[in-house]
């Protein structure tokens, strides 16, 4: 990252909701001595100040690139979202190994990576999934078309890798690991569109997609920032550990979304995963208890939505008690990740990561 770079990060702050109370929440909920919520206070408006600035960053990184694959990744940036990912990569720096001297902008660098990456996969899963609208607005390939989409994301995932490789001593840990965890996040990709023609009702086969599209960049984000603060490498291993099972959390949550969320919370379309055919953990769970389910699904994938087909399925799903199953798997993956941060010095940007592990699990309820 550049100084002038730099220098824009350090004074840039744009509100994103959701990270920013978060991190109020956590100031408020801890109950620490006097010594550890001055340190509780100072990590939150150092991380309040970070995450305000990544819009400005995202923006930034969008500019850099010929239009109109510029125009259509600024257009989904634009859109907002969670900023999970970055989040995780901040608080893991900190709990590593603290934000001081040249850490934080090495920290913010993977967080930004993070991001770019996250959003470059969009992209490309709107195009493959001819999804019409994200977060509540149309999606870049429809106001663009699917090659320019396309293009914008490999544009993202370009300057992702750019972002890091400074980053990097002659161990190459940072780069070398992203390039692995691409690899696992085109693999699964491929698992999943070869469901597009044949329905695959295997668990194994769902774990592989998850842990590979959405397990696979937590764990480097949380990795990846204890390395950038130049951390204990066995605590970036349980750093690594922890944004796993949160990505798998995350991924459950998002399947429950899908058939029971508020669309004007969500930024979300109802029962899209069911409609595009994706074989998310309810569904398979559901199909298990019941062939007429199976007999439904197999027609939405042939027929579209008849006489609202998908809302039935969803019903069903719901009924055979489905959800409650993966509830509770969600759950559990929240508490592995709590007992991975037993490997992560205790603090209060430990106990950060931990509200977001328990805020996963309360969202799951």
């Amino acid at each position: 990252m550049s100084s002038s770079a730099a220098q824009h990060v350090s004074t840039t702050r744009l509100p994103i909701d959701p990270s920013l109370r978060m991190l109020g929440d956590v100031a408020q909920s801890a109950r620490v001595d006097g010594r550890s919520q001055q340190r509780l206070d100072e990590i939150t408006t150092a991380l309040g100040a970070d995450l305000a600035a990544l819009g400005s960053m995202l923006a930034e990184a969008c500019e850099r690139g010929v239009s109109p694959a510029r125009e259509a990744a600024a257009h989904l940036v634009a859109a907002g979202g969670k900023r999970v990912r970055p989040l995780a990569t901040l608080l893991s720096a900190a709990a590593a190994n603290g934000l001081g001297g040249d850490r934080a902008p090495r920290a913010r660098a993977v967080a930004l990576s993070a991001e770019l990456i996250h959003s470059a996969t969009l992209l490309h899963d709107d195009v493959i999934d001819d999804s019409p609208e994200r977060r509540g607005r149309p999606t870049s390939r429809i106001v663009y078309g699917n090659a320019v989409s396309v293009l914008a994301g490999d544009l993202l995932l370009t300057h992702a890798l750019e972002v890091v490789h400074p980053l990097d001593g002659a161990d190459g840990r940072i780069l070398g690991d992203l390039l692995a965890t691409l690899r696992k996040m085109v693999d699964a990709e491929v698992v999943q569109l070869r469901g597009r023609t044949t329905l695959d009702l295997s668990e194994l086969t769902y774990e592989r997609i998850v842990q590979g599209k959405t397990a696979a960049l937590f764990s480097w984000a949380c990795r990846g920032g204890a390395r950038a603060a130049r951390g204990d490498e066995r605590v970036a291993a349980s750093l690594g550990a922890y944004g796993a099972h949160v990505g798998v959390a995350f991924q459950l949550v998002d399947d429950l979304i899908d058939l029971v969320g508020d669309p004007a919370v969500t930024g979300k379309a109802l029962l899209a995963d069911l409609r595009e055919g994706k074989p998310t953990l309810p569904l398979l769970r559901a199909i298990g208890k019941s062939s007429t389910i199976l007999d439904q699904v197999r027609r939405l994938r042939d027929e579209g939505d008849p006489g609202g087909l998908a809302a039935a399925v969803a019903e069903g799903i719901v009924a055979s008690g489905a959800c409650d199953e993966v509830r509770a798997r969600a759950v559990t993956e929240s508490q592995r990740a709590l007992l991975a941060l037993e490997g992560v010095p205790e603090g209060p940007a430990r106990s950060a990561l931990a509200k977001v592990a328990e805020d996963l699990a309360a969202r799951a309820g």
